[in-house]
């Protein structure tokens, strides 16, 4: 059984709070990826995604460059264990409406796993 541990992303992008979402979606852009740990300080307060650019700020017609991440982000953001199947983290993701979760415990954020990973296994064969 593939574990959430042998999927997730460790290398954590992060975003302070009060940056525009035009950064944001730079960052993301430029290392391909879906979504920023928003932080405050040394503390991580939230979690900010494509979609959430895209219903949160696209939809409503807003500049990027004047809405701070902090307004549109995600919180709190929803964990799921390491050593859980990919199984029960995209059970996780569907009951919660969200693409993607922190790997470890509220105090220690491990890795990401999003649904772009859940697909890796598939295109490998590997189920």
């Amino acid at each position: 059984m593939v574990r959430v541990e042998q999927l997730m992303t460790r290398e954590l992008a992060c975003i302070e709070s009060s940056q525009a979402v035009s950064i944001a979606s730079q960052v993301m852009r430029i290392k391909n990826i879906g979504s920023l740990l928003v932080m405050q300080g040394s503390e991580v307060i939230g979690i900010v995604t494509e979609s959430d650019i895209v219903r949160k700020v696209v939809a409503f017609h807003l500049q990027p460059e004047f809405v701070q991440v902090k307004q549109i982000m995600s919180s709190p953001i929803v964990f799921i264990n390491e050593s859980e199947s990919i199984f029960e983290a995209a059970g996780m993701m569907k009951s919660s409406g969200i693409r993607h979760l922190a790997v470890g415990k509220e105090d220690q954020i491990l890795g990401m796993l999003s649904v772009r990973d859940l697909l890796s296994p598939v295109s490998r064969d590997e189920l």
